[in-house]
Formats: C-alpha cells, sequence, structure tokens
C-alpha cells in the first residue's frame, strides 16, 4: 500500500510522541473551561468525577484513536474504510471536526497573542479595563491581523513535517509551559487581599475551594450534570474523535509502547489542566471572590487581566507570562489541528507536504480573518438548540465540537465494540510486547459506556435534554 507513512513522516521515538500529542491535548479549554468547571461543580467533587472518567472512558477513547492510526498508518478518512468496508463515512465525518475547528482556532490564538504583546509592552493597565477587550475583537483590522499572525506560525511547523516540525516545536514548548504554569500556581498561594470592609481572602483559601469537595446543595440532577460537564471537559481536552489522535498515531513506530505512552499523555494533560485551576481559581477568589469566576474569554481576557493589573509590576510580569504560556498551548492544539487536515489532503490528492500545507493556510488564513470579523463587520447573533446564543465563532465550535464530536464517538464505539470487535484495538496496543491493562474495562466502556454517555451528550447539545 503506497499510502502508507515513509519514514520521514514519523515521531523520532517513544518521547517525541509523547510529548507532541501531549501538546496537543494541552490547549486553551485547560485554561478557561477546566478552571471554571471546577468552581462551578464543587471543586473536589469534580476533580474525583473527572479523574474517574480519564482512567475509564478518556483511556478507552484515546487508545481506540492512537490504535487505528497505528494499525492502519492512515489518517481518518481512509483509516476508517480501511478497519471496514462502507466506513470510510465516519471517516469523512471526523474529518471535518478539524476542518471546522480550524476556522476559528488561530482567531482564538490571534487574541492571546494580542494580549501577550500588550502585557510584554507594558500595557496592562489597559488590559484590565472593561472594555479593552471588546474593542480589540470588534476592531476588523487589529483582530484580523493577529488571527493570520497565528495562523502563520502554525502553517510554518506544520510546513516543516513531523520530526522537524511538530515534535522538535513540542520539545521545547511542553517543558516551558510546564514550568511556567507551576510557577505561576506556587506564586499565586502566596496572594492575600484586604477588603475595605476587613475581610481577607487568601490563595490559600482559593486552593481550599478549588480541591475541598462542596457537597452544599447537590442533588441527583446536579451530580448528572457534573458528570456531564466533566466529560465534555474531558472529551475535548484529549482531542479525541476529531481524527487528530489517529493522525499522530498513524506516525508511531510498531516498536513504540502504546499503552505506556497513553497513559503518559492523560498524565501531562490531566496535570496542565489541574495546574491551570490552582494558578486561576486562587487567584480570581483573592481579588473577587468565587464571583469573579466566569467560562472561556470573559475569564482569560478580562477576569484574569483585572487580578494581573492588581499586582503591580509582579502583575504585569506575571502577566506576559501567563499568556505567552497561553500562546503555546494554543499554538500546539493549533498545530495538530492543521496537521490533521494537512494528513488527510495529502493521502487523498498524493500530494507532498508543502503544497498541501501551503495551498490549505492559504485557505484557513482567509478563512480565518473572516471569522475574526465576525464581531464587527461580519457580526450576526444566532440562537442556538442548547441555548445559548454565539456569533460566527460560537457558531462553528457548537457544530465541530458540541454536536459532531459526540456522534462521531458514538459510531467509533459501534464499529470498534461491535462490528470489528474491541480485540482489533487491543492486538494494535500489545503489538510492542505490552501486555494493555484494562482489557475487560475497555471491552465494557466501548461497548456499553461510551455509546450511552455519548447519546446523553449529543441529546444535550440539541437542546433535547437540558
Amino acid at each position: 500500500m503506497n499510502e502508507k507513512k515513509s519514514k520521514d513522516s514519523s515521531f523520532s521515538g517513544q518521547l517525541g510522541f509523547v510529548l507532541a500529542a501531549a501538546a496537543s491535548a494541552v490547549g486553551v479549554g485547560n485554561l478557561w473551561r477546566f478552571p471554571y468547571f471546577a468552581a462551578k461543580d464543587g471543586g473536589g467533587i469534580f476533580l474525583l468525577t473527572y479523574l474517574i472518567l480519564l482512567v475509564t472512558f478518556g483511556y478507552a477513547l484515546l487508545s481506540s484513536d492512537l490504535a487505528i492510526g497505528r494499525r492502519t498508518q492512515l489518517s481518518s478518512i481512509k483509516a476508517y474504510g480501511a478497519m471496514k468496508p462502507g466506513w470510510k463515512f465516519l471517516g469523512i465525518l471526523t474529518f471535518f471536526v478539524p476542518a471546522i475547528i480550524m476556522t476559528y482556532y488561530a482567531v482564538i490564538g490571534g487574541w492571546i497573542t494580542k494580549y501577550a504583546v500588550t502585557f510584554l509592552t507594558g500595557g496592562g493597565a489597559a488590559a484590565a479595563q472593561d472594555d479593552y477587550f471588546v474593542g480589540f475583537i470588534t476592531s476588523p483590522v487589529e483582530s484580523g491581523f493577529y488571527a493570520a499572525l497565528f495562523m502563520l506560525a502554525t502553517a510554518y511547523v506544520v510546513y516543516r513535517g513531523v520530526e522537524r516540525g511538530i515534535e522538535a516545536s513540542s520539545r521545547i514548548i511542553m517543558p516551558v509551559l510546564l514550568v511556567t504554569v507551576i510557577l505561576i500556581s506556587l506564586y499565586v498561594l502566596t496572594l492575600e487581599v484586604h477588603d475595605p470592609d476587613g475581610t481577607v481572602r487568601t490563595g490559600l483559601q482559593g486552593m481550599a475551594i478549588y480541591f475541598l469537595p462542596n457537597f452544599e446543595g447537590l442533588t441527583l440532577g446536579k451530580y448528572i450534570q457534573i458528570v456531564l460537564d466533566a466529560m465534555s471537559q474531558m472529551f475535548y481536552s484529549l482531542s479525541v474523535a476529531m481524527g487528530i489522535m489517529i493522525t499522530y498515531g498513524s506516525y508511531v513506530k510498531k516498536d513504540v509502547n502504546l499503552n505506556q505512552s497513553v497513559s503518559q499523555i492523560a498524565i501531562v494533560d490531566t496535570a496542565v489542566a489541574v495546574l491551570a485551576g490552582m494558578m486561576i481559581i486562587p487567584a480570581i477568589f483573592a481579588f473577587s471572590g468565587m464571583e469573579g469566576m466566569a467560562a472561556g474569554p470573559k475569564l482569560m481576557f478580562v477576569s484574569l487581566p483585572k487580578v494581573f493589573n492588581s499586582l503591580g509590576i509582579v502583575g504585569i510580569i506575571i502577566g506576559a507570562a501567563f499568556f505567552l504560556m497561553a500562546i503555546f498551548a494554543a499554538l500546539t492544539s493549533c498545530i495538530s489541528v492543521l496537521e490533521a487536515i494537512v494528513a488527510n489532503l495529502m493521502e487523498i490528492f498524493h500530494a507532498g507536504r508543502k503544497k498541501v500545507t501551503l495551498i490549505a493556510s492559504a485557505f484557513y488564513t482567509v478563512v480565518t480573518v473572516v471569522i475574526s470579523l465576525g464581531y464587527s463587520l461580519f457580526y450576526v447573533e444566532v440562537g442556538l438548540p442548547n441555548g445559548s446564543t454565539g456569533q460566527l465563532l460560537d457558531i462553528m465550535d457548537y457544530i465541530s465540537t458540541a454536536c459532531m464530536m459526540p456522534i462521531i464517538a458514538f459510531l467509533s464505539a459501534i464499529l470498534i465494540g461491535w462490528l470489528v470487535k474491541p480485540e482489533w484495538i487491543i492486538g494494535e496496543m500489545e503489538a510492542d510486547g505490552s501486555a494493555m491493562p484494562r482489557k475487560g474495562l475497555y471491552r465494557v466502556v466501548i461497548r456499553y459506556v461510551a455509546p450511552v454517555i455519548m447519546v446523553i451528550l449529543a441529546l444535550q447539545a440539541f437542546g433535547v435534554i437540558n
């Protein structure tokens, strides 16, 4: 089969693969969704639920994607057809997830880059103003420029290839990201804020809120929502059901221990998410109580700049470090999304990496700028079936992650669990001679648990259940 990966389209070894895959998994969602869910969903209750789901459900999905990629040596579109004739449609459906995500992820990366530049040039006080973020995203020229800049940086890494581009960048970015988030997390523990009424709030108190379970007002219905929140966060964070890990799996050599790699990827990804919570929740609590917690852009681009600005010159330094770290997190995820697109197109059109990357990047640079204008020239506000409202970026995010990913994961679980059978995956996980742990659990999760939970998440996304 001449579609097999060439020798230069592979990771150098297990360390390079784990760092690249973990870098893909560590994204903006770790910074602005995980802390919000933890604060909203009872602190330690959410954390424990997330960890349980990670070692069961997350392990099953991540193992499946990587094993599919390595066994077929193909990216998603052709991999599913190779698994089972007639199932190429699932590969096509999977391809559309990164294809849609790519339209807006560089826009978010551009926002982060703008804030990093602002803090690095001493503009922290301006960034802390209530109207700063809105003023930026509604500026057609500035928002479009930063979105295009981030897209071009992503394209450069993918253009350089698997080992010289993706792996090489991950070997630098991941250690820097981890060290930065650890240092900021340690610093926020020293925070102590005195209100005019004499109330004292500290970073340590915020840390307790984060880690200690809060059972106040907990009901069965509320806990089910906590499970769904944890599931959706884990689902998005691990980069499963979007073809990325299938593509990365196709670059993994046969002597790499996939079982060990899956555990290492999950540990690094979860560690960054937990550390992000240690960094953000205590800081927000110390300065504004839990009322300051928010999800998404409001947390990163409104609440946190106010905290950084309140710390004076130290806050400017920490703010610059934080947004540089966030650039790394967004860039590595954006790289993996573009790589999944490029790899599929290379296989379909039998074209070289450089040519495909240039064409795809040119297309997505234009589309990215258009999406960035969704807050200005092309402003729309649409009510979504899940009850939220959104602009162009939110609509694309809703379609790709909330709607398509649960459907893809459901179909993938049916294919693996009932048609090709779990042994198809287990055999590949053990190809290097190591035994796959929790094989019985894997069979149960992929056959019974995953389909049920995916149906619930899809129904929630479509507004059928609240």
